[in-house]
């Protein structure tokens, strides 16, 4: 079927995408190093910028994860299929937010 092919390549084309943002965090997420001689506020804005990236990072890994159990379930007779409603998720959805299980509707 061309449009699971179409998924296929979409969801690769997220997973690889997200793997870099994952390490790109996992890099800005480090712990700050006492001992750098950064200023009291320069230290504080380190500090909340790791917060952000933490954050940042824990939703990348949680995409990808959920990118990577929808490759493993594309060729599963409910792939594609809303968990709510039951009805067929618009291939423009899937294409757009690949690991997406629900429709718009039903996200709402």
């Amino acid at each position: 079927m061309k449009q699971k092919e179409q998924i296929k390549q979409r969801l690769k084309e997220e997973i690889e995408k997200t793997s870099i943002l994952v390490n790109k965090y996992r890099e800005l997420t480090k712990p700050i190093a006492p001992e750098n001689a950064i200023g009291r506020v320069s230290r504080m804005d380190a500090i909340n910028n790791k917060s952000v990236n933490q954050l940042a990072l824990t939703n990348a890994e949680l995409k990808l994860n959920n990118l990577k159990i929808a490759l493993s379930n594309i060729n599963d007779n409910d792939f594609g299929i809303c968990i709510k409603c039951k009805k067929p998720i618009p291939l423009g959805r899937i294409l757009l937010r690949p690991q997406s299980i629900t429709c718009v509707n039903c996200t709402q």
